[in-house]
């Protein structure tokens, strides 16, 4: 699949979402009926407390993998960027806690789900948040601008996770936080059933393995990182799916259990971006 179709048919999924949280379903799954994709990815993912007092269009129209607004502490008066923003249920939890004098930005890409989140950000009389059209790849922000950036299972979805880590590190401020929730590959499996359980758990997603994950962090200039698995999915969560997809639960039990799962993922840009050391080129430097 070309990148451009990628965007379509990420676009496509999430625009059917926005609208079926719009139309008054309960949530707005991603997936097909059959995937269960609201079970157990998304499920239990905020407490009554956060969601209290929020839209009810901004809580069905969660379809993260966590919740990155309890990874990481949010002070008075910081600029938070959230990428993937979806409905904006991130974007408002953070805007509560970074309080008038913070700011809040929700980027995506899908006209309908920035609708939906625009309408929620009313609902809410949430004053200190602005949603932005634009894709993660190239964030419509200046360079140093930003104190945190958070996201929510939506990094998985692009197809040059590396430019998005870059144009994270970017736009942050020195000493800025980077802490998200995402899908990660912890083992080697075969690429079909790889595709099969990253389709489950993403409905359009590329995964990357943990390490993977902390390498193109490193090279995009990123240090103090952290990728704690937290929600460990096996193949009893996704049965129907892969029997969907044509694949037999017993022959891949083996090959799924424990290699894919949401993971908690943290880094830090440096006060000082100049004192991090540069990655080494030269021959065995790295040895």
């Amino acid at each position: 699949m070309s990148e451009q179709s990628l965007k379509e048919s990420i676009q496509r999924k999430y625009g059917e979402a926005a609208a079926r949280v719009q139309s008054g379903e309960a949530k707005g799954s991603c997936c097909g009926t059959s995937c269960g994709c609201g079970d157990p990815i998304t499920s239990n993912l905020y407490g009554d407390a956060e969601t209290t007092g929020l839209p009810d269009a901004a809580v069905g129209a969660s379809l993260g993998c966590g919740n990155p607004t309890a990874l990481i502490e949010l002070r008075e008066g910081d600029t938070v960027l959230d990428l993937g923003s979806g409905g904006g249920i991130d974007v408002l939890l953070s805007a509560r806690r970074v309080g008038p004098s913070g700011k809040v930005y929700g980027l995506d890409m899908t006209e309908q789900m920035l609708a939906l989140a625009r309408e929620n950000q009313r609902k809410a009389g949430a004053t200190n948040v602005e949603f932005l059209k634009g894709e993660i790849e190239h964030i419509p922000l200046p360079d140093n601008s930003v104190d945190v950036i958070i996201s929510n299972c939506v990094i998985n979805l692009s197809a040059d996770k590396g430019r998005v880590l870059r144009e994270a590190f970017r736009v942050l401020k020195p000493g800025g936080r980077f802490a998200v929730s995402d899908v990660v590959v912890r083992g080697d499996m075969p690429e079909a059933v790889r595709k099969s359980m990253e389709l489950w758990v993403g409905c359009v997603a590329g995964a990357l393995h943990e390490d993977e994950y902390t390498r193109l962090l490193d090279e995009a200039g990123f240090d103090s990182i952290e990728v704690d698995a937290w929600r460990v999915y096996n193949v009893e969560d996704a049965n129907q799916f892969l029997a969907d997809a044509g694949l037999d639960e017993a022959v891949v039990a083996a090959q799924v259990e424990g290699k894919i799962a949401s993971a908690f993922i943290r880094a830090h840009k440096a006060d000082d971006v100049s004192a991090k050391k540069e990655p080494c080129c030269g021959p065995g430097c790295c040895a």
